[in-house]
């Protein structure tokens, strides 16, 4: 039976709602937990921050309809609030157009806003990674390879789910594991803060390594938040501000949530 739109879950109104590294038009893009995402929430303003539609992995033979869901999702809500696409490194080609606007939607390479009174700085990170800089060819065959894993991934995810056990994620023990990829990470996030610092901004909001983030970094010149959106490959995640606080949304651990909710409520006996 059809479920009226009475029925329907209300949806969580949120002030602001940063998302990064959807990477739409890849085997990876997990759309269909990202379009329940979307339906789920109401935004005032939308920042997407970088490698929204993956254009170095681009093939005409591959976009589902999911991944166009998700676009004309995005574009619904930019009919009714800002939203602001910032440019990352798989999407670059997007930057010989930016800053552009069309309605609420507006292009950019980095976003100010004076939120609360507090100053913020939002980019996706490419610019002062190493490896966009000086070896373009060698990021992009290890987005080749990152692809790769993703895919085994999905079939190792696929033979767990068939025997009734949790999902794994090959590429997050992967990071865990080597020490390089620890080292990076921390390394990105202390550039991050320190570029922050020396710019005079309180908060840092980045994409672009996949590290879903919320954190203080104390420096010898100051101290300022530092964020990082996640991404919806292997970590379904996002960041959400509402009523003056941010909170680092992760959609697997909030569905386990609510299905742990949903069963007490089941529970729950029923007064006469």
């Amino acid at each position: 039976m059809e479920q009226r739109p009475a029925d329907r879950p209300r949806k969580r109104k949120i002030d602001i709602l940063v998302l990064s590294d959807l990477h739409l038009g890849t085997f990876g893009c997990r759309a269909s937990e990202l379009n329940d995402y979307l339906r789920s929430v109401k935004p005032r303003m939308v920042i997407l921050n970088g490698d929204i539609i993956d254009i170095w992995q681009f093939k005409k033979s591959y976009f589902p309809p999911g991944h166009m869901k998700v676009i004309k999702r995005l574009l619904k809500m930019a009919a009714k609030v800002p939203v602001y696409y910032i440019t990352g490194n798989h999407d670059e080609a997007l930057r010989k157009y930016s800053p552009a606007q069309l309605g609420n939607l507006r292009l950019v390479d980095k976003l100010y806003l004076t939120i609360d009174g507090q100053r913020y700085w939002f980019f996706h990170g490419d610019a002062f990674d190493a490896s966009m800089k000086h070896a373009k060819w060698l990021a992009k065959l290890g987005g080749h390879g990152y692809d790769l894993l993703i895919r085994i991934n999905h079939v190792v995810n696929w033979f767990l789910l068939s025997l009734g056990q949790p999902r794994m994620s090959l590429s997050k023990r992967v990071k865990q594991r080597v020490k390089k990829a620890v080292a990076y990470i921390n390394d990105f996030e202390e550039i991050a803060a320190t570029m922050a610092v020396h710019e005079g901004f309180a908060h840092v909001v980045c994409g672009h390594i996949h590290q879903p983030q919320m954190r203080t970094i104390e420096l010898p010149k100051g101290r300022v938040n530092y964020m990082n959106s996640g991404d919806w490959i292997e970590h379904l995640s996002a960041l959400e501000y509402t009523k003056g606080r941010w909170r680092l949304y992760q959609h697997e651990s909030a569905a386990l949530e609510e299905q742990v909710a949903r069963l007490q409520r089941m529970r729950e006996p029923v007064m006469a």
